[in-house]
């Protein structure tokens, strides 16, 4: 917790300084520390411990200090000093899209906006509007920030539920009496966000297993501690989540475990079901009279229903149901099917990661390539590749390939789509790739649509990256007809982006559906900037499986020879480079 605690402090160190109007290294070397300590593995505290702070890569003297200071005394006079002149109301304001540090202290300095209301104010008066730089549509792009996040603040991320659940469940696990333990509800359906942090366990001594519960390291405080049920407010990084934890007999778990994942519309779908047998399904099993036919596992209930089981993300009374009655369930893609994460950036653009690092990493989640994209040049913001930095990684990749066995990195770039629908490196370059990844990093409202279609038109991209735009935590997206571009994407056999970054998810469920309707194949990529980045895969398999999705659906799932034949076939390149393993093409 403790690395947690001051990557959070120096987040809002970074925020602050902004706010002040200071930009430049001390801003991006705060974050930058930030985002070292939320990645490390190890704990903060014993590094210090061993006087190996300053050993630590992004970590130079000053901060070591700093983080020394606070593990030794649990304060930190840089913090207290910067946020003695910022209101903590200034700060919550970056949360939204469209304001970053500059326009905040702006208008906090022009118009005295402190907080969320006098923003709405200043907005609503038009007085916003009127300052220099800012004009309407910027303003309009303000409102529609506040919007987002004021609906995505109502629920909770599933990155951030499944740390926290994770963390929980670890703990119980070692609970005396304890047999079994899940997560529930939406968390455990993979919805993108969470209301609520349900967990579902098992064992001999339900007040004792409460109690354990209670008694987390991180519990903030308790709001109930039962006999069967228990309920308490966690520290969450800088925030609070409320866990709620309820315990079963074992000899009901399954239909315990049936009922409190849900959907409340599945549940629904299912009850009708067993009415229409003369049977009653509930938390505690499936009856006949005051006969229990099943109880134990969830399995066992949906037999006595006549069916088989259905995959937790699939409830949701869309037709699954129906469909598992028939026999007709798809077979839905699973970790083991991935073969490879097909978009990862390293230390040459904005990554923090070395290309061995992520090889390392890639191999350690049981994959057997991985397809490095840093960004190109035009994304300038991201430390972006110049054509000729772009050639010297593409050697550097081949060079490295010829030291790898059981294993291939596939040379690859997330190339802009500039605002005329042109990519920011020439075919020439683009050729010497194996897999092309377009994207729209700017003029979010600049005839993105166009831009995505010619870009799909160019022989060398694959694929499209986050094709929305939308950030879950608070952006819209960009101004795009998604389904022209999945039209587009069929016509031309093109695949289209699942980004697994759990702030994106992006193509969401329903249009990952559409897609696959139109036999558009799907990419997954995890964005990854940082070590733990290529873990959230989970979230991208999490959306897969919940828009139906099998391993026929998505590229991952083919080896590097099968995907790199379809990438030559579709292009037209049928070409060798000195990192290929030599066999021809395949056409499709």
């Amino acid at each position: 917790m403790k690395n947690r605690e001051i990557a959070g402090m120096f987040d809002k160190i970074a925020d602050a300084l902004e706010i002040r109007g200071e930009t430049g290294f001390k801003v991006v070397a705060y974050r930058k520390a930030s985002r070292i300590l939320q990645d490390m593995t190890e704990d903060i505290g014993e590094v210090a411990r061993q006087g190996q702070l300053e050993t630590v890569p992004g970590i130079g003297e000053g901060l070591a200090k700093k983080i020394a200071e606070y593990l030794g005394t649990g304060k930190m006079t840089k913090y207290a000093e910067v946020m003695k002149d910022v209101p903590e109301s200034l700060l919550g304001l970056l949360e939204i899209q469209g304001l970053g540090g500059k326009t905040v202290h702006f208008m906090h300095k022009e118009l005295g906006v402190k907080d969320l209301a006098g923003l709405k104010r200043a907005i609503a008066d038009g007085s916003l509007a009127g300052l220099p730089g800012m004009g309407e549509k910027k303003v309009e792009n303000i409102r529609k920030g506040i919007e987002a996040r004021e609906r995505g603040a109502e629920r909770i991320s599933i990155c951030e539920a499944a740390r926290v659940a994770d963390e929980v469940i670890a703990y119980l696990e070692k609970a005396p009496g304890i047999s079994r333990v899940s997560a529930a509800g939406s968390l455990r359906r993979m919805k993108e966000t969470v209301g609520d942090i349900d967990i579902l366990a098992c064992g001999k001594n339900g007040a004792e297993i409460v109690r354990y519960f209670a008694r987390h390291p991180d519990t903030v405080r308790v709001l109930a501690a039962g006999e069967t049920k228990g309920s308490i407010v966690v520290r969450a990084g800088e925030t609070e989540r409320q866990v709620d934890l309820r315990v079963v007999d074992g000899a009901a778990y399954g239909a315990a475990l049936l009922y409190f994942t849900g959907s409340k519309a599945h549940n629904i779908k299912l009850r009708g079901l067993a009415k229409d047998r003369g049977l009653k399904i509930s938390e505690y099993g499936v009856f006949r009279g005051a006969k229990r036919l099943a109880a134990r596992e969830e399995e066992d209930c949906y037999r006595v229903l006549k069916m088989p089981w259905v995959p937790p993300e699939m409830r949701e009374d869309r037709g699954e149901v129906e469909l598992a009655r028939e026999g007709r369930l798809p077979r839905l893609v699973e970790t083991g099917d991935i073969k490879g994460d097909l978009h990862v950036h390293t230390r040459a653009s904005d990554g923090d990661l070395t290309l061995a690092e992520v090889v390392g990493l890639a191999r350690k989640m049981g994959y057997s390539y991985v397809a490095i994209c840093d960004h190109s040049q035009a994304a300038n913001y991201a430390h972006g590749l110049a054509a000729d930095r772009l050639a010297a990684e593409i050697e550097e990749i081949e060079a490295f390939n010829r030291t790898l066995k059981g294993f291939r990195i596939l040379k690859g770039s997330e190339v802009d789509i500039r605002t005329d629908g042109s990519l920011d490196f020439p075919d020439e370059l683009l050729g010497r790739l194996d897999f092309v990844v377009a994207a729209v990093h700017s003029g979010f409202r600049k005839n993105v649509t166009e831009r995505m279609l010619k870009a799909l038109e160019n022989p060398y991209v694959r694929t499209i990256a986050h094709p929305t735009g939308r950030l879950i935590s608070g952006r819209e997206g960009y101004d795009v007809d998604i389904e022209r571009v999945i039209d587009g994407a069929a016509r031309l056999g093109k695949a289209l982006e699942l980004n697994s970054y759990c702030d994106r998810l992006d193509l969401d469920e329903l249009r990952l559906k559409k897609a696959k309707e139109k036999g558009v194949k799907i990419t997954m990529g995890t964005d990854t900037h940082f070590a733990d980045g290529l873990a959230m895969m989970r979230f991208g398999l999490g959306i897969a499986r919940r828009a139906w999705l099998g391993p026929g659906d998505i590229l991952n799932c083919l080896s590097a020879e099968s995907l790199l034949g379809k990438t030559a076939a579709k292009t037209g390149r049928g070409r060798r480079s000195s990192s290929d393993p030599g066999k021809s093409p395949v056409k499709v």
